[in-house]
């Protein structure tokens, strides 16, 4: 049989006690489960965020989410040289 933790206490003020209290209800949980959950999240975003974290573990959550169709690293140096060209012919004076 597990042992139930001991009580915690906290403060908290008063609009952050009525967002716990709205939480609760429109879950249909407890407050203590609504701050065990946000715990948890905080918990595991904080690890995502660790200095010793990987670039791509950082990213992981963007990678995919942008669907384009154009592959725009095409001719990108040639794309540029163009735009170079014509403002330097804008700029002379004729």
């Amino acid at each position: 049989m597990a042992k139930t933790p001991p009580p915690i206490s906290i403060r908290l003020d008063a609009e952050t006690e009525r967002r716990l209290r709205r939480l609760a209800h429109e879950s249909g949980g407890t407050l203590s489960s609504v701050v065990r959950e946000a715990v948890a999240e905080y918990g595991a975003a904080h690890a995502r965020a660790t200095p010793d974290a990987r670039p791509y573990d950082r990213l992981q959550h963007l990678i995919g989410v942008v669907s384009e169709q154009a592959n725009r690293s095409e001719r990108t140096g040639e794309r540029f040289r163009s735009v170079l060209k014509a403002s330097t012919r804008a700029r002379r004076p004729r």
